[in-house]
């Protein structure tokens, strides 16, 4: 059997690879805080995220003793076809679902979907469990309630980078727990599937100090909940996996990939030419056309769902 990476590759046009390496050719490569101090100094400097028009609704939930605050964006034109549970992305340290207010406006109004986002605890106030526990709540209250308060049971969830990890184990405790049917679809951009240094792209992230914060004094990292590519991944819903060939943890996401595809669930993997760590967020006609894709494969999760 022949293997290459660039037969995996998603359909871009050219002259917008090109213009992908001229943007990643005069951008300097990032990296995230390194200690407290600088993680603080981070979050202070970090610019008010784009407000959605019309905006989100802030409240409070409460299940099972849980309160989790959450974003609440619903379509303007007519009610929601299906409820889209967003998990930001930040090294589970950083950022606030505000950040993708103006992103989820966009997927609503689209989509008609009404998108539920979860301002989860952030390390290292709040390590692990905390993150998963408040995203778990999250999911768990749109099982119970997303029918009377939205008028449609049809779920989805995704996430990038640590969103992606958040959204990815946050499925596998709902699968678990029997509460996993309900959600069609789950969009997984870039994530960070292994915390313990033992994979490849693992031991290329070991030393950065999100891990540290958010996972450092967890015994076993290994254990699904925090690294969930070593977890049981069957009976999990359609997925798509998005990711860059210059990403440095493309390694684990074709991995997972592999091992979604043998547990027996339905993938798709797209994996984007040139691009990096957190290149949908870039301003690049590529990460808009992997943005659109993505918004047109969650739409055709809902309307399956519909039928």
């Amino acid at each position: 059997m022949r293997f290459a990476l660039d037969a995996l590759f998603a359909d871009v046009p050219a002259e917008e690879v090109d213009e992908a390496r001229v943007f990643y050719k005069s951008r300097a490569a990032g990296r995230g805080p390194g200690t407290l101090a600088e993680l603080k100094e981070a979050r202070e400097k970090r610019s008010a995220p784009r407000p959605a028009d019309p905006p989100a609704v802030e409240e409070t939930i409460d299940i099972a003793g849980r309160r989790v605050p959450v974003r609440v964006i619903t379509p303007v034109d007519g009610p929601p076809q299906g409820v889209y549970l967003d998990i930001h992305g930040g090294g589970f340290y950083m950022d606030s679902a505000a950040q993708g207010d103006a992103r989820n406006r966009e997927l609503a109004d689209t989509l008609r979907l009404a998108v539920v986002s979860v301002d989860y605890r952030l390390a290292p106030e709040h390590p692990w469990p905390a993150a998963p526990d408040d995203c778990e709540a999250a999911a768990l209250w749109l099982v119970e309630e997303s029918h009377a308060r939205f008028g449609t049971s049809r779920l989805a969830i995704g996430g990038s980078s640590a969103g992606a990890t958040l959204a990815l184990a946050t499925l596998l405790r709902l699968r678990d727990g029997g509460a996993v049917e309900q959600f069609t679809g789950a969009v997984l951009r870039f994530g960070t599937y292994d915390l313990s240094a033992r994979t490849p792209a693992g031991r290329r992230i070991e030393d950065e100090y999100f891990i540290q914060a958010y996972a450092g004094h967890v015994e076993d990292r290994t254990d699904p909940d925090v690294s969930p590519i070593y977890g049981v991944l069957r009976g999990l819903p359609p997925t798509l996996l998005i990711v860059g060939s210059e990403d440095v943890l493309l390694e684990d996401n074709l991995a997972l990939a592999g091992r979604l595809s043998a547990a027996g669930n339905d993938i798709e993997l797209r994996v984007y030419p040139h691009a990096p760590h957190g290149f949908t967020g870039h301003p690049t006609a590529m990460a808009r056309r992997a943005l659109l894709g993505a918004d047109s494969w969650l739409r055709d999760r809902i309307t399956r769902a519909q039928g």
